[in-house]
C-alpha cells in the first residue's frame, strides 16, 4: 500500500492531524491530541502502528499474517500492519477506522468539545 494513500486516508479522517514528533522516521496521526496511528518511513516494508480492541487482538493477529504486536507500544492494544505491496487495502482502511474511533471514543467530554 503506497504511503501516502495511507497518509490521505488518515487525514481524512475528521479532525486529524499529523506531526513527527519522534523525528522524521516516524509520522503520527492524532485526533484530540491522541495518536490514532503512527507511520513508519524509515523501513524497507512500511510499518503502520494502530490500536484495537484487546479483547480481539490476538484474533487478528491470528488471522492475518502481516498483523503483528504494536512494535514499541503496548502489545495487548497495539499492532504493527505490515503494509506489504499486495496488501488488502479496504480491510487497512478498515483498522484505520476502528483505531481513531477507540481513540475518539476515548477523548473526555472537553477534548471532545474543543474539536467542534
Amino acid at each position: 500500500m503506497d504511503l501516502e494513500a495511507v497518509r490521505q486516508f488518515c487525514l481524512s479522517r475528521e479532525f486529524a492531524t499529523e506531526d513527527m514528533p519522534f523525528g522524521p522516521d516516524t509520522l503520527v496521526f492524532r485526533v484530540g491530541g491522541k495518536i490514532f496511528a503512527l507511520l513508519s518511513l524509515d523501513e524497507e516494508i512500511q510499518r503502520l502502528n494502530l490500536k484495537y480492541p484487546a479483547e480481539n487482538i490476538e484474533e487478528l493477529r491470528d488471522q492475518y499474517a502481516y498483523v503483528i504486536p504494536g512494535y514499541h507500544m503496548n502489545k495487548s492494544h497495539w499492532n504493527s500492519i505490515m503494509l506489504y505491496d499486495d496488501i488488502d487495502v479496504r480491510h487497512v482502511q478498515q483498522l484505520i477506522d476502528v483505531s481513531y474511533q477507540l481513540i475518539r471514543n476515548s477523548l473526555t467530554k472537553k477534548q471532545r468539545e474543543s474539536l467542534i
